[in-house]
């Protein structure tokens, strides 16, 4: 009976130890992704607009296509589209051929749209790197404070880029984010407030309040502070438009 009960006692320590077991960055994220929609996304198709331009979005298990499309009066309709092949451009229905410099320029600018639409899904690739840098307060409600960087193989051109993520310490939403980027005469920062959130499809959607800082010399992990301090100068709104399930996709041969 002695050696039944230390076992127990033991077990219970052991339940105990693990109950108040430290989440790692890995599992926050993966809990955000989770709340924001989980697999869902994995099969799915959706369009938005985001300044006058629409986008559509399809996914089946791995295969997708990312289109953007937009009327521009001296050229054309044109459409763009990103697929597991590559980039193509279309004005009028006819395909552009197009430096392979001016290709990745085109492809970034319609895969970070697209990118932004769906966080924090995509923190999971590959080339993903996620620490838990801490917990603070904004607004008196607790966060996670996560940092992303990316691996130069997979990372896109723009794998430099350092990201910070706060995550509701309770439903593991993403309500605010920061980024750092290469300009051509340094660095720059800003720093999105999540909000006017829904569900379209089953996948969460925020627009943003996007600032950035009035001051020099800053790092993007303090970010926070000025936003608390109001010392963040608000420069638009991240904001999309006519959210719909389903994607009329016609995608050009």
């Amino acid at each position: 009976m002695k050696h039944i009960a230390f076992v127990l006692i033991v077990l219970f320590i052991a339940s105990c130890e693990s109950s108040k077991k430290e989440l790692t960055a890995n599992d926050i994220v993966n809990k955000a992704i989770k709340v924001a929609g989980g697999n869902k996304l994995d099969k799915s198709s959706y369009s938005f607009q985001f300044r006058d331009i629409q986008y559509h979005a399809k996914r089946d298990n791995g295969h997708y296509t990312l289109i953007r499309e937009f009327q521009k009066d001296s050229v054309g309709f044109v459409q763009d589209y990103i697929d597991n092949n590559g980039f193509e451009r279309y004005i009028d229905e006819e395909q552009v051929v197009l430096a392979d410099t001016t290709a990745a320029k085109l492809s970034a600018s319609v895969n970070s749209v697209h990118y932004f639409a769906i966080l924090p899904h995509g923190l999971n690739d590959a080339a993903v790197n996620k620490q838990l840098i801490g917990k603070v307060a904004i607004k008196d409600v607790p966060y996670y404070k996560v940092k992303v960087t990316f691996d130069e193989e997979g990372g896109g051109e723009d794998f430099e880029d350092e990201f910070i993520y706060w995550i509701q310490t309770e439903t593991f939403k993403v309500d605010y984010l920061a980024y750092s980027y290469e300009e051509a005469d340094g660095v720059g920062f800003r720093f999105r407030e999540a909000f006017n959130e829904r569900y379209v499809g089953g996948l969460r959607f925020v627009d943003y309040n996007n600032y950035k800082p009035e001051t020099e010399g800053v790092a993007v992990e303090n970010l926070d502070d000025l936003f608390e301090k109001e010392q963040l100068k608000l420069l638009s709104k991240i904001e999309l438009e006519n959210i719909i399930e389903g994607s009329p996709l016609e995608v050009n041969p």
